[in-house]
């Protein structure tokens, strides 16, 4: 048979549905093809692609079957010529097999990987009869890889021998002792490092987090046996064959004893793994299991000076870790109790550097293929690693509302989660080569941290107590200081890290999950675009669209008219002006996207990759605004059109320095606020007011407010004398919020409702529960916490659980602020699924919304559109009435009175997001 030249172009979804008997029929003489017969079935069905989306992409038409097609959910119409042939269709799904076998690779292998590595380093450094040359970190976990690993093994035989286990130590053997030691190495390693100040973690984080890790990478495992097992001839006779699993507790028990009598210590093992591939572990094995690890490291790794610090003091060699009980101290405001701690020998920091983290840490990496379409909670985003769509805290109640709730009543979450994590990033490879080359030669450029340490003070010679005083809280600074330093270079290097990884790749992907409010954030952990300007300096979208006319206004906006040639062309040794900028990383990659698209051939054909930005204006109160529909206060957020943006926060700072300044003209000895008045009244402006007014519609208290304030006091130094700091900020404060509160009295009326509905609700010892415009159920977690004490190898651990009563003050206040989250997370969702159906790339950060500069006008308008669809929703309305369903016993106060502002102003607002 020829191999046809073309296939038949007609789309499918667009096609009514056709009956099985029915073939459709070649048009114009074009040989028609069955998408399926074109590869064979995969063998491992590790390799099968979860079914496609319902939405297919836009302009692709091929024929029957393309829906059945693995890669058809993925591929988009810019990977395809006009007219694809044979070739190019199997060239591309080529190309998605590759990147999903490297993806399942890197869920499943990481650990493997590592642990490789370090077996072959150990097996040069036996035959050399020398140590390889390798980073410090890595020197130092290969020097207590193969003692850590020996001592597991022989912990896994005294855990299997016991006739009567105890509650966590067949936990031990799940996982082979070599990759244990890996996990437990590098896991405490990842803790420690960013700690240069006080070397010390909490036993009990520590625990959890190598309990966690051991019982991931079980799970994986567990998840790729019975895919191989499945698969296997012999499946069917050992399901038939397996019934120890069905017994009873006690029968099991039974079994296992008779088991390890006869020395079949490798089926036991086996029946223990295969039980733990279902059942999940509580937080107590967790940190038994943990617990027991770290001992056996303390047990294990040892640290020797080097030969320049020999002395016959320090020869000795000495534990590198140690377990200790830290004293009760004070941090901000709260008594911390005595806790055990696990230590790092001060010998370990002396040979780190900044650039230790990434050797020390394996994260995983964003995805190269999109994530897994979400099917429910536990289901999608990643092929392997256990994935869930929220993130509960552990709350019961909230992981019982979501299992409860037919799938149809949030699938639009969960679609607009599959539309966040198929957006398609790249590393903006010039910028990249600008932050390594400021990197190498000391960072401290660009908001950059300085890789160099603050030198301490010398030590006086003087006696006088003033003096040594003063020294002593100098020096406690600059320790501080080298020691946040610290921990900022490891979060850049990690950064880095990943970005250097990604850099050769054409395209990667974010997977999103919700927090319990419904806002959605990337699963990855540090290169994302919720991160710095850094991180996001060094993203772009992967797929580039030509500016257009269009386009090109708004990147010129994005960059506000700044010089950018010079920069573009000379980053490190020019005139560097976009080091100035708010954003400098940002800013750079803006002055590259258009010094590119105007010294092209033509900038409107210009292809750009930059993400273009739209921010709400305070976001908080815009939502406020829109249910409380006062013109006054939705004026003041820009839900109407104006000639200029209104700015909320220059006008709570007008108001606060107009009451300043009354108060600065009594006098101070009838009014005791008129001095400090006098202090404040040249410092109150649009900055020192703005945290304060962003947070307040999430719930920022009297005492948080004040700190803020006080923060922006310091940076200025203005005010020396701590005690007047101090005042000045509580004064400030208090002016602040009153200013707040006479310029939205119907959003503070609102807040109060909301505030009192929930007391109302914790009266029956019930948490606050609703249910967002688009079907999420919420569940607010805050319950009385209860401390579970644990026996370990090390000491007894105290472990917080939630208890049987809520916290009816932390219920009440979080309510407001929570449900104003849930909102915005409700709009920012409908935005990205109206975006992605009328072809846009779309990125969110709860209200900071991202697509191409071409299509700004396009989401710029579908956006408003959103927003005014969501307040045609009677949403307090539909609050009440699920609140007085939910509790018919009980009296709920009468909605709060509201405005006849129309919200239809907003699409025509130019300032509402700008």
């Amino acid at each position: 048979m020829a191999t046809p030249t073309s296939l038949l172009y007609t789309p499918l979804w667009h096609q009514p549905k056709s009956n099985a008997k029915t073939k459709p029929k070649p048009k114009n003489g074009t040989t028609l093809i069955n998408p399926r017969l074109l590869w064979p079935p995969l063998q491992s069905s590790l390799l099968l692609d979860p079914p496609p989306t319902k939405e297919a992409p836009q302009n692709l038409a091929f024929a029957d079957g393309i829906m059945d097609l693995p890669w058809i959910h993925w591929i988009s119409p810019n990977f395809l010529p006009a007219k694809p042939n044979l070739n190019s269709i199997v060239k591309v799904k080529e190309d998605y097999d590759s990147l999903r076998r490297r993806q399942i690779k890197a869920e499943t292998q990481a650990w493997e990987e590592a642990l490789e590595e370090y077996k072959e380093l150990e097996r040069i450094m036996l035959e050399k009869k020398l140590a390889p040359s390798l980073p410090y970190v890595k020197s130092l976990i290969l020097s207590w890889f193969e003692q850590l690993r020996e001592t597991i093994e022989r912990e896994q035989q005294v855990q299997m021998k016991k006739r009567r286990q105890n509650g966590w130590g067949h936990c031990i053997g799940v996982l082979p002792a070599d990759k244990m030691a890996m996990i437990v190495m590098i896991k405490v390693m990842e803790l420690l490092l960013p700690r240069k100040l006080d070397r010390s973690v909490p036993l009990v984080q520590v625990a959890l987090t190598v309990g966690d890790a051991i019982e991931q990478e079980a799970k994986v495992q567990a998840y790729l046996k019975n895919i191989k097992n499945s698969e296997s001839p012999e499946h069917e006779e050992e399901k038939q064959n397996s019934t120890i699993s069905r017994e009873e507790p006690l029968t099991r028990e039974k079994r296992v004893s008779a088991m390890i009598r006869a020395r079949k210590i490798g089926e036991v093992q086996k029946l223990i793994r295969d039980e733990l591939e279902v059942k999940p572990w509580s937080k107590k094995v967790k940190a038994q299991v943990g617990t027991k690890l770290v001992d056996l490291l303390i047990e294990s790794a040892y640290i020797q000076p080097a030969l320049e610090q020999e002395n016959d003091a320090s020869f000795v060699m000495r534990p590198a870790f140690r377990h200790s009980y830290r004293k009760a101290s004070k941090e901000d405001g709260k008594l911390r109790y005595r806790h055990g701690a696990l230590e790092l020998d001060p010998l370990v920091y002396q040979g780190l550097d900044c650039s230790s983290a990434r050797h020390a840490v394996i994260p995983y990496l964003p995805m190269l293929v999109p994530p897994k379409t979400w099917n429910g909670y536990n289901e999608g985003a990643y092929f392997c690693l256990p994935s869930y769509a929220m993130r509960t805290r552990g709350s019961k109640d909230q992981q019982n509302a979501l299992k409860a709730a037919p799938r149809k009543q949030f699938v639009k979450v969960l679609e607009a989660l599959d539309v966040l994590g198929s957006t398609k990033w790249r590393i903006n490879r010039r910028v990249l080569d600008v932050v390594e080359t400021i990197w190498s030669t000391g960072g401290n450029i660009a908001g950059l941290v300085n890789k160099q340490d603050i030198p301490l003070p010398e030590k006086p010679l003087t006696n006088d107590p003033e003096e040594i005083k003063r020294w002593k809280w100098a020096n406690r600074k600059a320790k501080k200081a080298n020691s946040e330093m610290h921990s900022l270079r490891c979060d850049t290097e990690l950064i880095l890290s990943v970005a250097r990884k990604m850099r050769h790749e054409e395209a990667f992907y974010y997977p999103h999950n919700l927090d319990f409010r419904g806002r959605a954030y990337p699963m990855h952990s540090h290169l994302t675009h919720l991160g710095s300007d850094l991180c996001r300096g060094l993203l772009e979208f992967s797929e580039g669209k030509p500016l257009g006319k269009s386009g090109l206004n708004w990147l010129k906006i994005h960059l506000a008219n700044l010089e950018v040639f010079d920069s573009a062309a000379n980053p490190i040794h020019g005139e560097r002006w976009w080091i100035k900028a708010e954003d400098p990383f940002q800013c750079l990659a803006a002055c590259i996207e258009l010094a590119g698209a105007l010294r092209s051939m033509s900038a409107h054909t210009f292809v750009s990759h930059l993400p273009i930005h739209q921010d709400g204006s305070c976001n908080g109160l815009q939502h406020y605004a829109a249910l409380g529909r006062y013109a006054p206060e939705a004026a003041a957020v820009n839900l109407v059109t104006g000639e200029k943006p209104a700015d909320v926060y220059s006008g709570v700072a007008a108001r606060v320095l107009d009451a300043i300044k009354a108060d600065s003209m009594k006098d101070p000895a009838i009014s005791p606020q008129a001095s400090l008045a006098k202090i404040l009244v040249n410092q109150v402006d649009r900055k020192l007011v703005k945290q304060t007014v962003m947070t307040s519609v999430y719930g920022v208290t009297y005492i948080g407010a004040r700190e803020q304030i006080k923060r922006r006091l310091r940076e200025r130094g203005l005010i020396d004398d701590d005690g007047v700091l101090y005042k000045a900020s509580c004064y400030a404060s208090k002016m602040t919020m009153n200013a707040l509160g006479e310029m939205f009295q119907a959003a503070r009326g609102i807040m109060s409702w909301l505030a009192t509905c929930a007391k109302v609700i914790t009266t029956e010892n019930e948490p606050v529960r609703w249910t967002t415009p688009l079907g999420l159920p919420v569940v607010q977690p805050y319950r009385i916490s209860k401390s579970i004490r644990i026996a370990t190898s090390l000491q007894q651990l105290s472990i917080k659980g939630d208890g049987d009563k809520v916290s009816k003050q932390k219920q009440r206040t979080a309510f407001p602020p929570n449900f104003v989250h849930s909102l915005d997370s409700s709009h920012m969702m409908m935005t990205a699924s109206a975006c992605q159906s009328a072809g846009l790339t779309f990125a969110g950060v709860h209200d900071s919304y991202w697509t191409h500069a071409c299509d700004v006008d396009t989401m710029n308008r579908i956006l408003r559109e959103k927003f005014v669809e969501l307040y045609d929703i009677p949403i307090l309305e539909n609050l009440l009435k699920e609140f007085e369903e939910s509790f018919p016993t009980l009296q709920f106060p009468p909605l709060p009175e509201r405005g006849d502002f129309d919200l239809r102003h907003v699409l025509s607002s130019p300032y509402f997001f700008n």
